[in-house]
């Protein structure tokens, strides 16, 4: 027989249970417990004043918020060029290649569909596919933008000009800049997420990993790739104002794209967000092993998943995910006009490249 918790009870006080006249918590004024504050709140007028609040937030926050600055392709290429200069690993990475075939998740932000797709691909058992980990420290971004920015013309050259460290000669040499061949660099970074990501997975079993991620761009893509040559990376995205509309309508509370100093709280914020990671796709190198799926067509039935299986070499049983129905958070019909405009105007190139409309 189930068993009820009493306020009174040891077990409750170490809780801190209480009671509440007509439900309401004690930090809610006075004023907005009676009937006449539930009426006008529920009334014409109380819309009004609600969208006034927002429209007015919304638009503070338009002014005030900036986006965060991620480097571009270009800027990682020339970097990883720069920093395998000297490092033929040509038979590491076969073997990696033969090794290694991670499959990486990548949404145009929350609300893309990116977690339905999570769910198809791992209907192979054989998958493990691992959901934002550490989201929030944007561990990969970071790492993505410190090795974009790795190393000055100068040190470039000290590192050519070196001594062998195997040298005889060090001890009486310029040694203030001795650096391992920049493929040690790469194999550091490789064991940093192999055993973070790839041996949890195979100690549980599984012989594919990978993970699926909402912050990451078409940098973070090149920086894993350089990292895993033989990966396979699948790219989602979704229309802007139903992607904000279901995260606005979440009640998820505060979502950060790095905490605790960038928050998205605002359409402005979203769709600039959002906007980013769209323009991003377009400056993926030719040939990059990417495929592109829309959500509308995810949903529509209109991804071929055979296709998409032998490209990833899986078996997926793409209808035991679509028959459940898991994290829906979308409760408006349609954002506020101010809302639309906001985003209309934030994310007016990703939309383009992407294919959506205004």
């Amino acid at each position: 027989m189930a068993s009820e918790l009493r306020t009174d009870a040891p077990e409750s006080q170490s809780l801190k249970v209480r009671n509440y006249s007509q439900g309401f918590a004690a930090h809610v004024p006075q004023y907005k417990r009676t009937r006449v504050w539930t009426w006008v709140r529920q009334s014409p007028l109380g819309a009004i004043v609600r969208g006034l609040k927002g429209c007015t937030r919304e638009f503070a926050a338009l002014l005030s918020d900036q986006p965060a600055t991620m480097a571009e392709v270009s800027q990682l290429t020339a970097a990883l060029d720069a920093l395998q200069w000297q490092a033929d690993d040509k038979t590491n990475r076969e073997k990696e290649t033969q090794e290694d075939a991670p499959i990486f998740l990548l949404s145009t932000g929350w609300r893309a569909g990116s977690t339905l797709l999570q769910r198809i691909l791992v209907t192979d058992p054989r998958l493990l596919l691992w959901g934002e980990p550490l989201g929030e420290m944007t561990i990969f971004s970071t790492i993505a933008q410190t090795v974009s920015n790795s190393i000055s013309r100068r040190n470039l050259q000290l590192w050519k000009e070196q001594h062998d460290p195997n040298s005889s000669e060090l001890s009486t040499s310029w040694v203030a800049n001795l650096y391992p061949p920049g493929s040690d660099f790469r194999a550091g970074l490789r064991s940093l997420f192999n055993q973070w990501l790839r041996e949890p997975a195979r100690t549980r079993g599984f012989t594919r990993w990978g993970f699926k991620d909402v912050r990451l761009g078409a940098t973070e893509a090149c920086l894993l790739r350089w990292l895993y040559p033989n990966a396979k990376f699948v790219i989602i995205t979704r229309d802007p104002y139903d992607c904000y509309r279901s995260l606005a309508d979440s009640g998820w509370g505060e979502v950060y794209y790095r905490y605790p100093d960038a928050s998205v709280d605002s359409a402005a914020a979203f769709a600039r967000y959002w906007n980013r990671l769209a323009v991003s796709w377009m400056q993926l190198p030719s040939g990059f092993p990417a495929v592109h799926i829309k959500y509308e067509d995810l949903i529509s039935g209109k991804v071929d998943f055979r296709e998409l299986e032998q490209w990833l070499g899986l078996e997926i049983r793409e209808g035991i995910a679509l028959k459940a129905s898991v994290g829906g958070t979308t409760k408006r019909a349609q954002l506020s006009w101010y809302e639309r405009l906001i985003i209309s105007r934030e994310a007016t190139q990703g939309m383009r490249a992407l294919g959506y409309t205004k």
